[in-house]
């Protein structure tokens, strides 16, 4: 493919149609092997010789720091160049914190040659239930989107599926320590490089950042939202509140749906997850970040946007986010996996921002 065809590609001028089929194609400038007399300096050449440089800012790609190629049948279906998400650029972190164990769990993989799977799971009550999502919510998912073509159907089955598989394989131990332990779980499918879907269940959770601001994809299941709340009466549950202000279901679990916890299924507690799509704009998006509440308790969605933005590369970023939280007075496991998109290392700021949770566990009422 010539360099005149690439940077019409990148730039976003010239149609994408009859370009040859490959895996990848690389367009980061550097790895172009253009004359030397139509190089520039920084990211902009003059590559067809129009008298306007090419802008690599139009693909998304910043200052060379993720040097990944484009997906060239995905950027020809949906008309504009999409990049390469490799996992092997995905920074993941957990942390025990002061706590005896890690109950924290999270795993990534590729499920097809379009479909990449990202999770987290924080148990509670024993690593039992995250145990068992962690082995078994991926295949779930393989077998299920064989067959069903809206990843948030398959999302939505998946969690069903695996609550009532981790059922079946505790029926005879009901009795046994761990028996009703149980797990958050957040999700994410990303396909063709730009249909990204999630779905959770508890209080780990998702953001995007888009243009350097973070972007909620996931909402917390505490019983402080009203439709919870009013599931979890309806079913002849209870709040109760403990001595930091914090409610919780028959005064027991902090969250009102989980995987597991079948001790509180006809309290209302269910593993019906929420979920959403966006459809990612690798120009502006920079990265997915997926957290546990060892994190999210100690630090706001924004704060951890302007964080992960003043680190070189990902893996820098979950590790320093989790590391952060601990210094900041988080005692719980901390987890954290940070996805690279085309805009990563676009957007910087030295604003760290404010926490109110951190401010409410430096006064020393930390539980």
């Amino acid at each position: 493919m010539s360099i005149t065809r690439l940077a019409r590609l990148a730039s976003g001028s010239g149609p994408l149609v009859g370009l040859p089929r490959m895996a990848a194609v690389s367009l980061c400038p550097r790895r172009l092997h253009a004359p030397s007399d139509e190089r520039r300096s920084g990211t902009r050449f003059d590559a067809d010789s129009s008298g306007r440089p090419t802008t690599w800012d139009s693909f998304g790609i910043w200052d060379n720091r993720i040097d990944e190629p484009i997906l060239l049948p995905s950027s020809i279906r949906y008309g504009k160049p999409i990049p390469k998400v490799s996992l092997s650029k995905v920074g993941c972190a957990s942390l025990i914190g002061r706590r005896k164990e890690n109950e924290d769990r999270f795993r990534l993989s590729q499920i097809n040659n379009n479909l990449i799977y990202f999770a987290v799971f924080d148990g509670h009550g024993g690593p039992g239930a995250a145990d068992f999502c962690h082995r078994y919510m991926e295949t779930f998912i393989k077998d299920l989107v064989a067959d069903e073509g809206n990843l948030e159907v398959v999302l939505t089955r998946a969690f069903l599926e695996v609550d009532s598989a981790l059922a079946e394989n505790l029926q005879h131990s009901f009795d046994e320590p761990g028996a009703n332990a149980g797990t958050t779980a957040t999700v994410a499918l990303l396909r063709d490089g730009i249909e990204l879907v999630v779905a959770s269940v508890g209080d780990s959770r998702a953001m995007l950042c888009r243009k350097g601001k973070a972007l909620k994809l996931t909402v917390d299941h505490t019983p402080e939202r009203k439709d919870e709340k009013d599931r979890i009466k309806r079913s002849g549950g209870f709040i109760t509140w403990n001595s930091l202000g914090q409610s919780n279901v028959n005064g027991r679990l902090a969250m009102t749906r989980s995987i597991g916890d079948f001790d509180l299924k006809d309290m209302g507690v269910i593993a019906e997850p929420e979920t959403k799509r966006v459809s990612l704009s690798h120009v502006h998006d920079s990265f997915l970040a997926l957290t546990t509440d060892g994190i999210n308790f100690i630090m706001n969605s924004q704060e951890i946007c302007n964080v992960i933005n003043q680190c070189h590369d990902p893996k820098e970023a979950a590790q320093r986010i989790s590391e952060q939280a601990l210094q900041y007075g988080s005692e719980d496991n901390s987890t954290i996996m940070v996805v690279p998109f085309g805009a990563w290392g676009k957007h910087t700021s030295s604003d760290s921002g404010f926490s109110f949770s951190r401010s409410f566990v430096s006064s020393g009422r930390w539980a």
